[in-house]
């Protein structure tokens, strides 16, 4: 059988993979000069290529669609690519929080491995090639055209075309256009994974602190004044607001949460940051007077080197609201209290989404309710079928989105 695969990111190429282990001659049609161009940036050019979680335990990373998904992840798993790529000579390691990377930290090994194994398959991959349309014959699939007017025949059409993040990459959301010209219905497209605005005093806090990397801290969002997310891990202080792989994750909550855009005008989404969730208040009491006894004759402003990131002692200084030069010993009670406080409960106001061209991964696309989830067919057009991001399914930080490309990429093709 002949297979046309539109798309060559991860999704596609495992897609490809597959069919063709099945024995089909297979095509990659890809817009780019290369593929894999957005698997070359992710984890900051690492590749966090899955996670070591049970795969029974993904379906709480996934808030968008996850049900949707189990016949995929049953099919296909996180053993699964990373054994694929081993074989390929990949060798993988585990991080904080299961994050698997390759041991050498290059995603450009990731993407070889792919490119080895289609290779070996005999794999066609023809780049620089944009499809506009998806031909279709008394409601099957026949083929595909290109911007230029070239025709590819097939039985089968896999469209992987990506999102709409990282548009340079080639996601620039046209699948969803092809899919829609052929019945599908779109689910509201908008990026996930992505920085959040501050403003006011929060926003002077971060960029004070702009650049600097907390590790190891606890967050809360609260949503007027209920909390709707927590998490543990590493956050970034930015010129606009807040990033790093916990705010991340929290962005794709807050994304679907009802009336955001309005709690979000009236300053009522929060960032609770606990900068020392080893303790509790007790102990980081103790911790505090054992650190002013020792800098009892010196000014408040330089007595927490030893508590806090020397980029981010004046920001806390200002926001405990103590007289910076006052002397340590004349520091009373109250305000030791307050700053044991501040130092469990540093609180930021949210004031939006950064732009989409920061977002990660794309919400929305491709409706799952017309998708087989056991074959990620069209349940409208015979012979088309769907892999990774165009697909309304999104996931938090963590390799659970590449772990979604393979999955579907890998159902896809067998088929």
């Amino acid at each position: 059988m002949d297979v046309l695969v539109i798309g060559g990111g991860p999704a596609g190429m495992m897609a490809a993979i597959t069919s063709a282990e099945c024995g089909n001659k297979v095509t990659i049609l890809e817009k780019m000069n290369t593929c894999g161009k957005k698997l070359l940036i992710t984890g900051k050019g690492r590749c966090n290529i899955t996670n070591s979680a049970e795969i029974s335990d993904f379906m709480k990373y996934i808030p968008g669609n996850s049900k949707f998904l189990y016949s995929a992840f049953s099919s296909f798993s996180n053993l699964d690519i990373v054994n694929l790529l081993q074989k390929q000579g990949v060798a993988t390691k585990v991080e904080r929080g299961g994050r698997i990377f390759p041991v050498s930290d290059r995603a450009q090994d990731v993407l070889n491995a792919f490119l080895s194994r289609l290779r070996e398959l005999n794999v066609k991959i023809i780049n620089n090639c944009k499809v506009s349309n998806i031909i279709v014959k008394d409601n099957k699939v026949t083929g595909v055209k290109t911007e230029d007017n070239r025709e590819y025949k097939a039985q089968k059409v896999i469209l992987a075309t990506g999102g709409i993040t990282y548009p340079l990459t080639g996601s620039t959301g046209d699948g969803y256009t092809m899919a829609e010209k052929l019945g599908h219905s779109i689910e509201s497209i908008r990026p996930a994974l992505v920085p959040l605005n501050c403003f006011n005093d929060s926003l002077k806090i971060c960029k004070e602190s702009q650049g600097l990397s907390l590790k190891n801290i606890a967050i809360k969002v609260l949503a007027d004044s209920k909390v709707i997310y927590e998490d543990f891990g590493e956050m970034l202080f930015t010129h606009f607001g807040i990033s790093g792989p916990v705010i991340l994750s929290s962005s794709s909550m807050l994304l679907r949460h009802k009336n955001v855009t309005e709690l979000f005008k009236y300053g009522k989404i929060k960032l609770q940051i606990d900068l020392k969730p080893a303790l509790n208040k007790e102990k980081l009491d103790l911790r505090v007077r054992r650190d002013f006894e020792e800098a009892k004759n010196k000014q408040y402003k330089n007595s927490l080197d030893k508590l806090l990131p020397q980029k981010l002692i004046l920001p806390f200084i200002e926001y405990t609201q103590i007289d910076p030069q006052k002397q340590v010993n004349a520091i009373t009670k109250e305000e030791r209290a307050n700053i044991v406080d501040c130092l469990k409960c540093m609180e930021l106001t949210i004031g939006g989404f950064a732009n989409k061209q920061d977002g990660i991964i794309t919400a929305g696309g491709v409706s799952t309710k017309e998708i087989n989830p056991k074959t990620m067919e069209s349940k409208i057009i015979n012979g088309l079928y769907f892999a990774g991001e165009v697909i309304d399914v999104d996931a938090l930080t963590g390799g659970f989105n590449l772990q979604i490309a393979y999955s579907t990429g890998y159902t896809a093709g067998k088929e």
